[in-house]
C-alpha cells in the first residue's frame, strides 16, 4: 500500500448550519483515508463539508441541478507525470441535506455521512451508477468499505444505499 496519500477536510459551514448537524471532520477523514489506501490510491483529495446554499451553488454550475443535494464528486484529470502529487479530486458534502434525507436512506446521521464520504470517493475513483449494472456494483463496493471501514461489522438494521 501506498503512503504517498493526503486528505485534506474542512468544516466550512456557518456556525449556524454547523449547529444544525454535528460533524467530526477528523473522523470522516479518517474514513477518506481508509477508502482510497483500500484502493492503493495516491495522491490528494479534498472532502469538504459546505451549507445548502454553497452546494445548491455548486450543483446548479457544475451539474445543471437545481436546489441543494448531498453529495457532489468532482474527479481531477491529473497524470500525475508533475513532480507535484497527484490530485485525485474534490468531494463536496451538505451535512444538512444529509440530515433531512438519513430517515428514508441510511438510517441515522452518521450511517449517512459515512455513506456520502464513501459514494463520493467512489465517484472520484472513477465508479458510476448511470446504467443498472454500474449502479449494482457501486453499491456493492460502497457496502464492503463500510463495512470494513465504518461499521467493522454487518450493517445495522434499516440501513439502505436507495432511497424510499
Amino acid at each position: 500500500m501506498t503512503t504517498d496519500l493526503t486528505v485534506i477536510a474542512a468544516d466550512e459551514r456557518s456556525p449556524s448550519e454547523s449547529a444544525r448537524v454535528d460533524v467530526d471532520v477528523a473522523r470522516w477523514e479518517r474514513l477518506a483515508v481508509d477508502v482510497l489506501l483500500d484502493h492503493d490510491a495516491s495522491g490528494e483529495l479534498t472532502l469538504t463539508f459546505v451549507d445548502t446554499e454553497e452546494i445548491a451553488s455548486l450543483n446548479a454550475e457544475h451539474m445543471g441541478g437545481h436546489g441543494p443535494t448531498d453529495v457532489l464528486s468532482f474527479p481531477l484529470d491529473d497524470d500525475g507525470k508533475s513532480d507535484v502529487p497527484t490530485l485525485l479530486g474534490d468531494v463536496v458534502i451538505c451535512p444538512a441535506v444529509a440530515a433531512e434525507q438519513c430517515a428514508g436512506h441510511a438510517g441515522t446521521v452518521d450511517d449517512e455521512l459515512a455513506l456520502l464520504v464513501v459514494h463520493g470517493i467512489l465517484h472520484v475513483l472513477g465508479h458510476d451508477h448511470a446504467e443498472a449494472a454500474e449502479a449494482e456494483r457501486m453499491r456493492a463496493r460502497e457496502l464492503e468499505l463500510l463495512v470494513a471501514h465504518h461499521w467493522g461489522s454487518a450493517p445495522p438494521p434499516g440501513f439502505r444505499q436507495t432511497h424510499d
